[in-house]
């Protein structure tokens, strides 16, 4: 059984700062991309950062600059350092982990969602 959880949301005053964890746990084999998705009230989900296991990395215009992702290896765990927050960045943020359950094929998880949210 896999799991992929977050953790770190909360509420902040505009240009505060927040950070995400998010864990994948169970049986796997490696970790293909990790990133993170948001999705506010009456809006389609969008793409936030997303690393990749040789370590690339990318953002949505609306957050270069500002959040910044990573990972420890170690703990099988993704980051989502997010300074400078504004009103706009209120949404749901969500996990999505691309997982290799064996050396060839790989799966999909999403985590349950935390939610963030930024008052100005």
């Amino acid at each position: 059984q896999v799991q992929v959880v977050e953790s770190g949301g909360g509420l902040v005053q505009a240009g505060g700062s927040l950070r995400l964890s998010c864990a994948a746990s169970g049986s796997f084999y490696s970790i293909h991309a990790m990133g993170w998705y948001r999705q506010a009230p009456g809006k389609e989900r969008e793409l936030v950062a997303r690393i990749s296991s040789g370590g690339s990395t990318n953002y949505a215009d609306s957050v270069k600059g500002r959040f910044t992702i990573s990972r420890d290896n170690a703990k099988n765990t993704v980051y989502l350092q997010m300074n400078s927050l504004k009103p706009e960045d209120t949404a749901v943020y969500y996990c999505d982990a691309w997982l290799y359950s064996n050396s060839y094929t790989v799966k999909n998880y999403w985590g349950q969602g935390t939610q963030v949210t930024v008052s100005s």
